[in-house]
């Protein structure tokens, strides 16, 4: 007898709506129309939403869509797509694809880049607005806000320590015209830790009732869910994590049901400015986000040993990472029912007493696996300088009273094997400062 089960089921097809394009994503709650009795894992929606088999062909993997237009049988009648900027089937399968993995998410927006993510919501504020920012941002987000929002927009942006701001403190920021509140958690790169749920609260609280948006990159999916501890918006740049392969350049928005109005103009943002990810780039990205569960385990194990020998290794006296608990930081704003502590992104600032620019460089030109480039959350290993690289267009004074000093080195973790990484990041504190071998 053949082991195979045999069943026979009903179905009910779904056309979706105008905010879905289409494309049904509900975190895996509704399945064709029906609700579900049981929820599919991280994973399982990854792999499946978004990526239906064709009806005409039975692929079980999405086809490239490269034709930038599409028949229409009558004037504004149609298949759901007209012209590939306003819609393209592998961009809505993506969208689709991030609104069900990121959790509480019901609206996905992919943008051609992260920076495209960040200046579409800017501007859907409107002029004039005032939004309160976590100080220790990326370095992109700050020169958009500075250098763009403020002068063509008439942006005020106020910039907090979010993660040590009182209640008081953070309340006091709110203005009559605060739209929005701007959150990393952690921060790039000296990874403090904002308490999502806190800042919701008092930003619910404040008569301008200003959005909260979260800059989901560092976590990613898998490790974080901002909309579930409060958030309204989770921006991501899908180059990092989601993609996870450095071959891809895009970002993405993603919010919640109740936020539907707010969803439908950041789309008519989105297709009247144009910044759109290829269709192929869409495609790469939603093949990357299939296999986030497995990379970010691997990530979390590797940055955990690399963590572990820095703290064991003379050379290197100071070192911020979430992942490992040797510091006792206070863990807030995690995603509660998830229940993993780890974190791939180790920070490593050399010691200050004994570790000058000069041996930051050394470091940097001895590693062997960890290839000194910008970028992070891809499946190699990456070494950059922040305050050269990343972070250079914040202020010189605004980078020391953040952390960010020419001493500072950014490590991305990636899934090479764990005793490969350790060892070359180990040889390479050696030769930059001298030190012998690690503690037992």
């Amino acid at each position: 007898m053949s082991p195979s089960l045999l069943f026979s089921s009903t179905s009910h097809v779904n056309d979706g709506d105008a905010h879905t394009n289409g494309v049904v994503h509900s975190n895996g709650q509704l399945v064709n129309g029906y609700q579900k009795a049981h929820q599919d894992g991280f994973g399982t929606r990854a792999i499946h939403v978004g990526s239906e088999p064709n009806p005409e062909t039975g692929a079980v993997i999405p086809p490239i869509s490269l034709s930038t237009t599409y028949k229409q049988s009558a004037i504004g009648v149609h298949k759901g797509f007209e012209y590939s900027r306003s819609g393209n089937p592998n961009r809505n399968a993506l969208e689709s694809t991030l609104a069900s993995i990121e959790a509480g998410g019901a609206y996905g927006l992919a943008f051609a880049s992260g920076s495209a993510a960040t200046a579409t919501v800017l501007q859907a504020l409107g002029p004039n607005p005032h939004i309160v920012s976590v100080n220790d941002v990326y370095g992109g987000t700050f020169r958009y806000i500075r250098r763009v929002a403020a002068e063509n927009q008439g942006l005020e942006a106020t910039f907090l320590d979010l993660e040590s701001a009182s209640d008081d403190e953070v309340f006091a920021a709110f203005k009559e015209n605060t739209k929005l509140v701007w959150i990393e958690s952690p921060t790039n790169p000296t990874l403090r830790l904002i308490d999502i749920t806190r800042i919701a609260r008092l930003a619910r609280s404040h008569p301008s009732k200003p959005l909260v948006l979260v800059d989901n990159t560092f976590l990613s999916p898998f490790y974080s869910s901002p909309l579930l501890l409060g958030a309204d918006i989770v921006m991501h740049s899908l180059t990092k994590y989601v993609n996870g392969h450095s071959d891809v350049v895009m970002g993405a928005l993603i919010l919640p049901a109740e936020h539907a109005a707010f969803a439908d103009k950041l789309r008519f943002l989105q297709n009247a400015i144009g910044s759109v990810p290829s269709a192929y780039d869409c495609w790469l990205a939603q093949r990357g986000a299939k296999t986030l569960h497995l990379r970010m385990k691997a990530h979390g194990k590797n940055a955990l040993a690399v963590a572990k020998a820095l703290e064991r290794n003379p050379g290197c006296s100071r070192w911020l990472s979430p992942v490992y608990p040797v510091r006792r930081r206070r863990r807030r704003g995690r995603t509660p029912w998830r229940g993993r502590s780890l974190h791939p992104m180790p920070s490593i600032p050399p010691p200050a007493e004994g570790f000058p620019f000069s041996g930051m460089i050394s470091f940097l030109t001895s590693l062997r696996l960890f290839t000194l480039a910008e970028s992070l959350g891809g499946v190699e290993s990456l070494a950059e300088h922040p305050a050269k690289m990343t972070h250079g267009s914040i202020p010189p004074a605004d980078r020391e009273l953040l952390g960010i000093g020419d001493n500072l080195v950014r490590l991305s973790v990636g899934v090479e094997e764990e005793e490969d990484l350790v060892a070359d990041v180990v040889q390479a504190v050696r030769a930059a400062t001298g030190t012998g071998a690690s503690k037992a």
